[in-house]
Parts: structure tokens; sequence; C-alpha cells
């Protein structure tokens, strides 16, 4: 990406009525996020990690839908760039996206963003993912469903 070009980024918040530390706990367990993540349909840290920490790697699995046809499927390797309890959880996938957690307390509660950002796409990349598939939107959609998900099964 030149230093002219703008990155592409979009996000999501909601709050959850549950602790921060249990929220920061399930959405830093990877192995979790299949559970509610539209994209993402599973995980698992590889390389001897076992949790959250700065440098822990982990595989997703995800797949990409129009309705009810598969368009893609795909498996991402992501390393864990910023950890702090109850604070941010970010991580890289496959050198190209980053996506974020930031938490706050609020009476008990926990107010949760998510976000990403990626270099935009150029060329026919930057028409099909751009035009063609609204990439952007469908993203920052997933960050809501992913949001309302966890804030779901936490509040049981």
């Amino acid at each position: 990406m030149s230093a002219d070009e703008e990155p592409e980024t979009g996000s999501a918040t909601t709050v959850i009525s549950r602790p921060i530390g249990e929220v920061f706990e399930a959405i830093s367990d990877v192995t979790r996020m299949g559970e509610w993540s539209p994209e993402c349909t599973g995980g698992r840290w590889i390389d001897g990690a076992d949790g959250p920490a700065v440098g822990a790697k982990f595989e997703g699995e995800n797949v990409a839908a129009m309705g009810p046809v598969t368009l893609k499927k795909w498996t991402t390797t992501s390393e864990v760039t910023e950890c702090a309890a109850n604070e941010t959880f970010e991580f890289l996938s496959a050198d190209y996206t980053r996506w974020r957690y930031d938490f706050l307390e609020r009476e008990g509660k926990t107010v949760v963003t998510e976000s990403f950002s990626y270099p935009p796409y150029g060329g026919w990349q930057g028409f099909v993912y751009g035009t063609v598939m609204r990439r952007n939107t469908t993203m920052t959609k997933g960050l809501q469903t992913t949001l309302d998900r966890i804030k779901e099964v936490l509040e049981g």
C-alpha cells in the first residue's frame, strides 16, 4: 500500500451484560470463533501456542458465501500483534488484514468494538471485491453479526 492509499476499514460495537474478563476471555479464545462468526468456521492455536499472547499464531477456517452458494473456502494463518487482558486483542491475518477487539468496562457491562483494516485491492481484484462482492460492506455487517452472536451466547 502506498502512502497516499487509505486502508479499507470497518467497525461495529455492542454492549454485553457480562464482566469484562469473561468477555475478553471468550473473544480471545480463537477456538471459539466458529461459534459466532459468519465467515470463520473454526480456529486452532498452532506452533506451540495454547492461548492469546503477542506472537502466538493460529489458523482459521473460513468460508465466503452469497446466500446458500459457497464462493470460497480457505485457511488463514494469523499472528497475535497486541494482547492486553481486558483491553485489546488484535491479530494480523494472512499478513494482510488486521482484526482488533477493544474492550471497555461500563457499569459492570462490557463495551466491545470489533474492527478491521486492510490495504485496498487494485485492478480487477478491486473491481471484484469492491464492486461485485462489496467486501467492505459484507465484512462490516459480519462484525455486527459476530458481536450480536457473542452477546447472545454470553448473556445466555
